[in-house]
């Protein structure tokens, strides 16, 4: 049964700890203290097909027109530096990385990622939405790939501190129907939808462990609904999750 998970952490910036990779708590935020009033970091999580591109779109139009400023952005990429070392990461075939290369191109591309566009949003007071995040790296590197994930851990803290999302959403549907989906869309950007099933079902699976394992920070939903309904049971779970957010006018 596809699902989506909604991870939910209340905290202020400052007071963030790296539960992205649960267990572990770091030691702060890593733009040096981020300290605001009203900005927050949602992230958009899940395997190939899910459908995050389209409902980030939607999700970010609902919230700017409650008021707020609201940066969209993704990963791999989101700044300057970022989009180049994407190209290297979604491009091509399977084989062009091993899988410590490949976290290790994710990794510089998060960093560029979270000191150009993320930060700086947030230390205005501004919304940031992202088409995935660390969690990404935890499920494809670590569940997919067969990585350890200790040294995953120490990777995300040297990249990001104790830096988090605020709120993740994790749109889950069946691989079968996530790589039809997939692989019906054009572009160069295939590489990660030409790894074989076995790969994308232990990514599905690493996302559906993180999600039970993080408590209260992740939810499922079905992302099998049709658009619509999927965008209406996600806003209800961010203005759940932040009132605030209903009442910004």
């Amino acid at each position: 049964m596809g699902r989506a998970a909604v991870c939910v952490h209340g905290a202020s910036h400052h007071e963030r700890r790296p539960r992205l990779f649960v267990g572990k708590r770091g030691s702060g935020p890593g733009p040096g203290g981020v300290s605001v009033a009203r900005g927050r970091f949602l992230t958009l999580e899940g395997g190939e097909g899910g459908g995050k591109t389209t409902q980030r779109a939607r999700l970010v139009a609902a919230l700017r027109q409650r008021g707020l400023e609201v940066v969209e952005t993704r990963e791999p990429g989101g700044a300057p530096g970022a989009e180049a070392v994407r190209r290297l990461l979604v491009e091509g075939t399977p084989d062009r990385w091993d899988a410590r290369t490949e976290a290790l191109l994710h990794a510089a591309a998060r960093r560029d990622h979270l000191v150009r566009t993320v930060w700086p949003a947030l230390e205005r007071g501004a919304w940031v939405v992202s088409d995935r995040f660390a969690d990404s790296t935890r499920a494809y590197q670590g569940a997919g790939h067969g990585l350890p994930l200790a040294d995953l851990e120490a990777l995300h803290a040297f990249v990001c501190g104790g830096f988090q999302p605020d709120l993740t959403l994790i749109l889950d549907l069946p691989v079968a129907e996530g790589l039809a989906r997939a692989r019906g869309r054009a572009g160069a950007e295939q590489r990660y939808e030409q790894f074989d099933r076995d790969f994308h079902e232990r990514v599905r699976q690493g996302f559906l462990d993180l999600a039970r394992e993080a408590g209260g920070r992740c939810r499922v939903i079905d992302a099998r609904a049709d658009v619509e309904s999927v965008h209406h049971r996600l806003l209800a779970l961010v203005l759940a999750a932040f009132p605030d957010a209903d009442v910004a006018l």
